[in-house]
């Protein structure tokens, strides 16, 4: 029913309608919009305004920075998927947030959110997709931290099943476990959901949180969208294929890993096209801020052959590193009554950045003690009032990373259990794919952000995430 209404929706509304919404929005010029676009392991080379040689046009997301910014130098919060939306969220780095590991742990009651600032404001918060910061009955859920919506997966585990039973919903404060048609790919069902908020809101200030669930794996897209990538002949049009098998894993099997993957990035850039088109028609561009970025580097998982892709496009390593590859992030952001069309920037800003800008943006208030900055200057290509000294992650999964970037330098740390640990040294502007180590080359560099990175954090508060050089 919701898919079929959103048809007849975009197949043209009724110029009262329009004339209606703009009259609406002209009431709030002070709390614009926003509309946040979360991917899901979406890497920095997969979008073709980023790396021109990736073999999936992307051509509605490029829009978005060809009509409004593009920055090159944007951080995730993490490398992997709930500390990223944990520090995105509260505006805190992994040296001070709470979750600091891809944990089902949920966030705590003093832990507040961007959604929780802006529906203090006025605002009208929706969240579709994956939500990775605490389950249904716990302090964490979405109800609780801001969302009078919700539609979606509540942990990172259930949301590699595309194809589950049951998703969870919130309506009217109250959150609930509901039947899902296996039959049917839940992305699409999110996104109808996003489409209907919308619309239902479309007469008073909203924050949308769309946290897409692809492309990350399973790699397991309709079969109509598969086929876009295959011949007449069954076979792929990407060329030859290894079949990507079960084995056990929680991924299904995938003939065309290649194929399925490019009819997901495909599918994502579609309905990136249709929000774009339906904000248009709706009249409020003019005031809506619509953001676009993924949650950390591109994965290699069931199936997954971001090699092929090209998908950290010049940047070295993946998902669960922390070279650029890892955290670097496309983020392209589209506002054009705020934001001159075709800006590049390379501001050096992080996850944890944009809760302040979202304040700063809305007028709304400013959450003290959390380590991100006001950046929406940044928005219009000019410098921010005050700019970070220095940018800061950390990760452990089976052995701990840490790294500091500080102007055009970047210092990874390596500790592996048993073993001395390892620091490495890159010029990042110089040698973009951390190629070369320069570690003994500057003993006093290291030194100096060493002590950054000795600075940088507080003991974490959860014994899951012990940052501690003591062997375990």
């Amino acid at each position: 029913m919701q898919r079929r209404f959103y048809r007849i929706l975009l197949s043209g509304w009724l110029l009262t309608s329009s004339i209606t919404a703009m009259a609406q929005q002209k009431k709030h010029p002070d709390r614009p919009n926003i509309i946040f676009i979360l991917a899901d392991d979406l890497g920095y080379g997969n979008l073709t305004s980023f790396n021109p040689k990736s073999p999936i046009p992307t051509p509605n997301i490029d829009r978005l920075g060809a009509e409004g910014i593009r920055f090159t130098r944007f951080y995730a919060g993490n490398t992997v998927c709930a500390p990223s939306r944990c520090a995105l969220l509260t505006g805190k780095n992994m040296g001070h947030a709470y979750i600091r590991g891809n944990t089902r742990l949920p966030l705590r009651p003093q832990d507040s959110t961007m959604a929780q600032v802006l529906q203090q404001n006025g605002y009208t918060t929706g969240m579709f997709g994956k939500w990775g910061l605490g389950e249904m009955g716990t302090t964490g859920s979405p109800e609780i931290k801001g969302f009078d919506e919700f539609y979606g997966y509540l942990n990172q585990g259930h949301a590699h099943d595309y194809y589950t039973n049951y998703l969870y919903q919130v309506k009217a404060g109250k959150i609930r476990k509901i039947p899902h048609d296996t039959s049917v790919f839940t992305h699409d069902e999110i996104m109808d959901h996003a489409y209907s908020f919308i619309n239902e809101n479309k007469d008073k200030p909203f924050f949308l949180y769309l946290s897409i669930t692809i492309p990350h794996a399973e790699l397991a897209p309709p079969q109509k969208d598969l086929q876009a990538w295959l011949n007449p002949d069954g076979s792929s049009k990407l060329g030859p294929e290894t079949p990507y098998a079960q084995n056990g894993g929680t991924y299904r099997s995938q003939q065309y890993p290649h194929a399925a993957f490019a009819a997901m990035v495909s599918k994502l850039d579609q309905h990136v096209g249709q929000i774009q088109a339906l904000v248009k028609q709706l009249g409020l561009d003019d005031n809506t801020y619509i953001f676009f970025t993924s949650d950390n580097g591109p994965h290699k998982e069931g199936g997954a052959d971001p090699g092929y892709f090209n998908s950290n496009g010049p940047l070295k390593g993946l998902k669960r590193d922390l070279y650029e590859g890892g955290i670097r992030v496309p983020l392209l952001v589209r506002a054009p009554g705020h934001i001159p069309a075709g800006s590049v920037s390379d501001e050096e800003w992080a996850f944890w950045d944009i809760l302040p800008t979202f304040s700063a943006l809305t007028k709304s208030k400013t959450l003290k003690g959390i380590d991100g900055l006001n950046y929406a200057a940044a928005l219009e290509g000019k410098k921010p009032v005050k700019a970070h000294d220095y940018l800061y992650w950390q990760f452990n999964e089976g052995y701990i990373q840490e790294a500091v970037l500080q102007g055009d330098w970047k210092l990874i740390r390596f500790k592996y259990k048993g073993k001395v640990e390892r620091f490495e040294l890159y010029n990042i502007v110089d040698d973009i794919g951390e190629t070369k180590d320069l570690a003994a080359e500057n003993p006093a560099k290291v030194k100096t952000l060493k002590a950054i990175m000795a600075k940088a954090k507080t003991p974490a508060e959860n014994k899951e995430f012990d940052w501690s050089d003591t062997e375990k």
